[in-house]
């Protein structure tokens, strides 16, 4: 796929836009190769659909149709391995740049095709400063907690339904184009970041139709969950200095004692939301771990063992 978005993106984020946080509006962009999931829309969504940047980054809120757009390696470079990428945003926006589109960019570069969900969102304020203000509220800080406390992200607490429905259609929609897209319909697997880092543990724990056989939540809730009995490998990410940290081994620890295929990369710095790196961080290289991972798996090639 070619790179016309997330070039025009990247020149305006590091060439005209201030590095300080500050939600600057976005043209909505036409995403041409985005393709409609026909999940429905959102009850009591008033706002349309509206783009910002922050951080240089460009980002979607009040998102109300879902849609799958796929990032085909180069010709004769595709190894049949797929992978759903699921961006961050609290489910009130998706960091579209370095969760979604970057990190796909650099899956089909390993030869694996990629496919950027973007998902529905709960709505937010219609005019961009008072969602900049809701976004700026003083927050509490987190409560210090222990590997087998209940899960102290809010965010676990969402009715994801909405979210949930657009992850199966995804997949759904790949299974049913997988001759075409040259993708093995053994070797699909789903990676999220924070809130898509919930929604892909979500998919994990509870749909009844999506057989993944990989994850990668990357900086998502650490509380223990309860996982079923065919559970896919997990590779999970996070830096001791994120707020979803806190001290939190417990989906690790759900993981190994299932006896389920884990590994866990904690990182002495990164923060939040660093997508596939920031400058002088040691989170920096958890995706070249990450492809390590998922070449020692076998699932870069046919014919990988059940």
């Amino acid at each position: 796929m070619k790179k016309t978005l997330l070039a025009i993106f990247t020149c305006i984020a590091f060439h005209t836009i201030a590095q300080d946080g500050t939600i600057y509006p976005l043209e909505t962009p036409k995403e041409p190769n985005a393709i409609p999931l026909n999940t429905g829309s959102v009850k009591d969504q008033p706002a349309p659909e509206t783009w910002f940047r922050q951080w240089g980054d460009p980002m979607a809120r009040n998102i109300s149709t879902a849609t799958l757009t796929p990032f085909f390696p180069e010709k004769g470079k595709a190894n049949g391995a797929a992978v759903i990428v699921a961006p961050g945003g609290g489910y009130r926006w998706l960091s579209l740049g370095n969760e979604g589109w970057e990190v796909a960019e650099a899956l089909a570069k390993q030869g694996i095709t990629a496919f950027v969900l973007k998902y529905r969102l709960f709505p937010t304020p219609e005019k961009l400063e008072d969602f900049s203000a809701w976004m700026n509220r003083p927050r509490p800080a987190p409560t210090k907690t222990d590997s087998t406390a209940k899960n102290t992200n809010p965010m676990a607490q969402m009715d994801l339904s909405n979210q949930l429905q657009d992850a199966e259609a995804a997949y759904a929609m790949i299974i049913k184009n997988a001759a075409a897209w040259g993708v093995d319909t053994k070797r699909i697997g789903m990676i999220g970041f924070s809130a898509g880092a919930g929604l892909t543990m979500h998919a994990t724990l509870h749909s009844k139709t999506m057989k993944l056989a990989f994850i990668g939540p990357i900086y998502g809730g650490m509380g223990p969950v309860n996982v079923p009995e065919n559970a896919p490998p997990m590779f999970n990410v996070i830096a001791s200095d994120d707020f979803l940290f806190n001290g939190q081994f417990g989906v690790i620890d759900s993981w190994f004692k299932a006896k389920k295929p884990v590994e866990f990369h904690l990182y002495q710095n990164g923060g939040h939301g660093f997508g596939l790196g920031n400058p002088n961080r040691t989170s920096n290289k958890w995706f070249d771990a990450f492809v390590h991972w998922l070449t020692v798996n076998k699932f870069l090639i046919a014919g990988k063992e059940e």
